[in-house]
């Protein structure tokens, strides 16, 4: 069976991952990472506040899956929680600029194999990360949308042109 993978590129350690449940921090789809089976922690040894000692781009950790919730240390941001992980060392798993990545198992063949990981439970949170409530849909004015567009952008708003056709 094929199963979906997130990657993501790190620099914190194995020891902060398990107090605060996963790994967070994230900006990703949160329905595509809950659609994933696995996560594999890749290492960022060149981050200035690098916490763990592994080689540079190198796959650290795996967790399983349980939940994508709101990050703790930074709204607007995801925390990927795994109830159960494996501690690994698999060199050179680390490609692109993107900290988060997408791939299936099948693509993880002959470096990782997911079937044959020593799976430990996780330990028990000392917080629990908030629920994810739905924002209420309500409507957006123009100027919002161009000041939206144009923060995102880097642009002045006047710069954003919206054509809506009915």
């Amino acid at each position: 069976m094929i199963d979906n993978v997130l990657q993501v590129f790190t620099y914190k350690s194995v020891e902060t991952m398990l107090e605060v449940g996963g790994t967070q921090s994230w900006a990703l789809d949160r329905n595509r990472a809950k659609g994933c089976k696995y996560v594999v922690m890749c290492r960022n040894a060149h981050h200035p506040d690098v916490e763990g000692p592994e080689a540079h781009h190198s796959a650290f950790m795996v967790g399983k899956i349980t939940d994508v919730v709101p990050a703790t240390e930074d709204p607007g941001r995801w925390l990927v929680l795994f109830d159960e992980y494996s501690v690994i060392n698999v060199g050179d798993q680390w490609e692109g600029r993107n900290p988060v990545r997408f791939y299936t198992t099948d693509e993880y063949e002959g470096d990782i194999d997911f079937d044959t990981l020593k799976w430990t439970p996780m330990p028990e949170r000392s917080a629990q990360p908030a629920k994810v409530t739905p924002k209420p849909k309500t409507a957006l004015t123009i100027a919002e949308a161009k000041a939206g567009l144009a923060q995102t952008f880097g642009v002045d708003p006047s710069a954003i042109e919206i054509m809506i056709r009915g």
